[in-house]
């Protein structure tokens, strides 16, 4: 049994009530130890009265009742005397049953002898069915005597019974007159054997041996009885024996002893007066002794009850006094402990929580005064409560400390995070011109790569900032079309030539989420294409639902187990504080964090067939329409937004196409060649934007390659950008399509292997 958990207290009352419970069961297995033999000494009196004097009336009418049957049995005659002595039997037998049957005696007689008081009245019940067979003659004299001995054996047996007095002395006693009366069984049994031969004239074959045996066996059993009965009953029981009954008794069981055939000179009247007179006088010998016994139980009795109560009084008394201690004492503990407890959970559950709180917010805490010292005592829990007192200090103190070192750590990410930004931003201007100022190819592709390494590294930069609690500094005045927003993300990922946009329905973001939806889609998009086989494709999908604006990206990974995916859905709902210890889990943060600020809803899903679905859903106070794509003219005013914009999404193919996937299955007749000498051709716009893709292509002569011409007269800014980015587009669908194209292709460099760590720690 685990008692560990257990209130403090159940556990002061189990150490209560288990020493005053085992003291009061020993008090009463005690008294009950005690009472019991008293209670068996009182109702000594009770088995005599009920039980044994009955049942000696019933044994000495069976005795007789069994003489008469033998002699019945040996003549040819009924007699009259048989019916008379059955008629006083049953009386007796009646008297006897309804003493048993009474409760009195059950409820004094114990187990053993309830068992043998029912023996004995089944006994009883086959005494018709034997004076059946008596009268049609069906049983011998030797059957006739076994059957009225078999049932005055069972008396006896109840007799024996009743000798289960706690005296060792009066039980002896006890015992000893039931071995008495026993022998005079014996007794009356040889004088129903020679009743019977005598009335036959002779023996019948082998009563001469049993009624040896029965001689024999009524005398040593008498000799030991008389053996335990004390000095005075002895000698009682010794002049009984010099009278002048027993000795003639005696002499003429020793004559049928010897002579093996019926004496002819036997002195039948002789023998039928000495036996009567030995008979009576063991009767009452046995009679007198029991009731000295029942008068010698009661003062014992009334003596233990004495004891008893004076014991069992001052056992009581001990028990409440200890009862009481223990409740003072324990109600005292429990109060103190309380107190200790209560104040740790106060500690624990309202004062740090609100002192972190607070300093969270930065408002200055007292320590003094949030852990307040307590008295507990002088004793061992009030040094556990002094000891707490320092714990809570402590505990106070190390919040503040450690609150003032994450506001610390804050400012160190920002302060880094913002330098950080400040230097790719410039990096990012000056790529700006120089890829504006370069016509070469391979230098221009060279540059938009380093430009996409900046951009991914400008978004790192914007983790840092989101992880000391500030907003990044990307922002938009004006709304921006949900295509572009896409398109923005896939941009800032490192795996972007394997992400494929689907059908994105006309919508538009509010400028104030830009900047974070971007981060959050290009977040979610890094973890696709990280969580995912090298060779499959990332979808990523747009369409309006009521509420807002819904992006799906879908992979085709190995998925996340359910455990795991609720886990993570369950930190995507709401906007933890940063664990540095859950840096492997950094991504989450940084959506979460996004996600939060501008009430956007993020959700994993199970993909089908495999993978995952990442579903972001833009409330629709962030949605409007979306705003309609100018033309391409010279006269078009380009603002701070359209610059960004197109810096931003410089890698995607097609700016406002929904349906169609890029980079795949593009008609051979959209494919236009150059000039010669030139190394790329270019393919006709598919939905007229104005927009040439160029592809690379190899010369058939290898040429000096003509120096770059800088004639921005004839373009504005914004076309430069568009064909500056269908330039880099169109580059990076060649280098994938040039197997197909070529007779001797460049093979493409394999794409990295999934890594495990989120996008921020693997281009950290």
């Amino acid at each position: 049994m685990n008692t560990r958990d257990w209130p403090i207290r159940a556990k002061l009352t189990a150490l209560v009530v288990g020493p005053v419970t085992g003291l009061l069961a020993l008090w009463i297995f005690a008294t009950t130890l005690t009472f019991g033999p008293a209670l068996d000494l009182l109702a000594a009196r009770t088995l005599l009265y009920d039980l044994g004097r009955p049942g000696e009336s019933v044994v000495a009418e069976l005795q007789r009742e069994r003489r008469l049957s033998v002699v019945q049995l040996a003549g040819d005659t009924a007699l009259p005397a048989l019916a008379e002595q059955r008629t006083r039997t049953d009386r007796a037998i009646a008297e006897l049953r309804r003493r048993v049957d009474g409760e009195e005696l059950r409820d004094a007689a114990d187990d053993q002898l309830d068992a043998r008081l029912d023996q004995l009245v089944s006994a009883l019940d086959a005494l018709p069915a034997g004076r059946g067979f008596i009268d049609s003659r069906k049983v011998d004299r030797a059957g006739a005597v076994g059957l009225y001995s078999g049932m005055i054996g069972s008396a006896f047996q109840a007799f024996s019974g009743m000798a289960t007095l706690p005296d060792t002395q009066i039980n002896r006693e006890a015992l000893a007159l039931t071995a008495l009366g026993r022998s005079r069984e014996l007794l009356g049994q040889a004088d129903a054997l020679l009743a019977g031969a005598v009335t036959a004239g002779r023996y019948a074959e082998g009563e001469h041996e049993q009624l040896v045996r029965t001689i024999e066996n009524q005398r040593f059993l008498a000799e030991n009885a008389v053996a335990d009965l004390p000095p005075a009953e002895r000698a009682g029981y010794q002049r009984l024996t010099e009278g002048e009954g027993f000795v003639r008794l005696r002499a003429l069981q020793d004559t049928l002893v010897r002579a093996r055939d019926l004496p002819a000179g036997l002195d039948v009247r002789a023998w039928e007066t000495s036996y009567a007179a030995v008979s009576q006088g063991l009767r009452d010998f046995e009679l007198r002794g029991a009731d000295t016994l029942a008068e010698r139980s009661v003062p014992m009795a009334v003596r233990i009850l004495v004891h008893l109560a004076a014991a069992g009084v001052l056992g009581l008394l001990a028990i409440v006094v200890c009862v009481l201690v223990a409740l003072r004492v324990g109600r005292s503990l429990d109060r103190r402990l309380t107190g200790v407890r209560t104040a740790a959970l106060e500690m624990a559950e309202h004062r740090l929580p609100d002192v972190v709180a607070r300093l969270r917010r930065g408002e200055e805490v007292d320590v003094a005064r949030e852990a307040p010292e307590l008295d507990h005592g002088g004793d061992e829990i009030g040094q556990v409560g002094r000891a707490f007192n320092e714990v809570r200090r402590t505990a106070v103190q190390a919040a503040v400390d450690e609150v003032t070192l994450r506001r610390g750590l804050n400012e160190v990410f920002l302060n880094i995070a913002r330098r950080s930004q400040g230097l790719v931003h410039r990096q990012l201007a000056l790529l700006d011109r120089l890829e504006r100022r370069t016509e070469d190819p391979d230098e221009l592709a060279g540059l938009f790569q380093v430009d996409h390494l900046a951009t991914r590294l400008r978004r790192h930069a914007e983790d840092l900032v989101i992880l000391a609690g500030a907003a990044p500094g990307r922002g938009w005045r004006n709304p921006v079309a949900a295509v572009d927003v896409v398109r923005g993300a896939i941009s800032e990922v490192e795996s972007y030539d394997r992400v494929d946009v689907g059908e994105v329905q006309p919508a538009g973001v509010l400028g104030r989420a830009v900047g974070d939806v971007i981060h959050l889609l290009a977040e979610l998009i890094e973890n696709a294409t990280v969580f995912s086989p090298p060779g499959t494709r990332v979808d990523v999908t747009g369409r309006s639902v009521p509420g807002g604006y819904t992006i799906e990206i879908t992979d085709r990974g190995l998925g996340m187990s359910p455990p795991a995916l609720a886990e993570a859905n369950r930190k995507l709902s709401r906007a933890p504080e940063f664990d540095p210890a859950d840096s492997a889990r950094l991504g989450h943060f940084v959506v979460a964090r996004l996600a939060a600020r501008h009430g956007v809803r993020v959700e994993l899903r199970p993909a089908v067939p495999a993978g995952t679905t990442a579903v972001v859903l833009v409330p629709s106070d962030l949605v409007t329409d979306e705003p309609a794509l100018g033309p391409a003219t010279t006269d078009r005013v380009v603002g701070p937004d359209d610059r960004r914009m197109a810096k931003v999404t410089r890698l995607a193919t097609v700016p406002r196409t929904r349906a169609a996937r890029p980079g795949r299955d593009r008609p051979e007749s959209a494919v236009l060649p150059l000039p010669a000498g030139r190394t790329s051709s270019v393919e006709a716009p598919a939905d007229g934007d104005g927009l040439p893709r160029r592809v690379r292509r190899r010369g058939p002569v290898a040429r000096p390659r003509p120096g770059a011409v800088d004639n921005p007269a004839y373009r504005t800014p914004e076309e430069a950008r568009r064909a500056m980015s269908a330039l880099q587009a169109g580059t990076a669908r060649g280098r994938r399509d040039g197997a197909r194209r070529d007779a001797e292709p460049s093979p493409p460099e394999p794409p990295a292997a999934p890594d495990p760590r989120t996008a921020t720690e693997r281009d950290a």
